[in-house]
């Protein structure tokens, strides 16, 4: 698929997520019980539902997106990396506004592609998830029901990565430090998302964050591409925090 893509034609994304609650006491009992359930899946047998409530938001069903950024590349000779987020307490509305600009750009460019890092089996069909729950339609491109494997126009890093390998998992955090390139973890991770959220209503740091990852996968996909990497100066946001 590599070879038959532009990189003009590729968005790049990443999600962050948190619980759909601040605190699993605040939860209405039926959600309660049914993270009981779902927790069984994965906890220990000395921890209960609400030991392990701070891992609600990788399900998407438990937990809801407060930012997804997306970067383009505008130009070449060198290469120009545009990034832009959308965020907030209002996720119907981030979602929204995602919609609007990911129905924009596949009108656009009409060989249009996503690509995330493990956004096959996380980012892609936790924003088709959210967006069925607010009652939101799916964008075209990332509703792959009855589509055949040559029709998805999703990428993904990790699986990239992986040629072939399905044991195989890979961090983004490992494969940029193998590969050379500035990791995107220098200052939070994902475990801290929620208190940053919940506890110190610290979206912009989120928001910054969830673009350092965007920015990596765009250059660990460009040296898959063996393209040439992107320059700082060349790379610009346009979100407004």
């Amino acid at each position: 698929m590599l070879e038959n893509t532009r990189v003009e034609d590729i968005m790049f994304l990443d999600i962050e997520t948190v619980p759909e609650s601040p605190s699993y006491e605040l939860l209405n009992p039926a959600m309660q019980n049914l993270w009981d359930k779902k927790s069984r899946q994965f906890r220990t047998p000395d921890q209960t539902a609400q030991d392990v409530y701070e891992r609600a938001g990788i399900y998407s069903e438990f937990g809801k997106i407060i930012c997804i950024s997306v970067g383009l590349i505008r130009e070449k000779n060198p290469f120009s990396f545009r990034l832009k987020s959308f965020f907030g307490k209002d996720e119907k509305s981030l979602l929204s506004e995602f919609s609007v600009m990911l129905t924009k750009f596949c009108r656009t460019n009409k060989e249009s592609v996503l690509c995330a890092h493990n956004g096959k089996e996380f980012d892609f069909p936790y924003i088709a998830r959210r967006m069925i729950i607010n009652s939101l339609t799916i964008p075209e491109i990332l509703d792959n029901a009855g589509k055949k494997p040559w029709e998805v126009k999703l990428l993904d890093t990790m699986d990239l990565w992986k040629f072939g390998d399905y044991k195989n998992y890979t961090s983004l955090d490992l494969l940029t430090s193998i590969l050379g390139i500035p990791t995107p973890k220098d200052d939070i991770d994902g475990s801290m998302v929620a208190g940053l959220f919940y506890n110190e209503d610290d979206l912009q740091r989120i928001v910054h964050y969830c673009e350092k990852d965007v920015l990596a996968i765009a250059r660990v996909l460009l040296r898959f591409m063996n393209l040439p990497e992107l320059i700082d100066d060349r790379i610009e946001s346009v979100t407004v925090l």
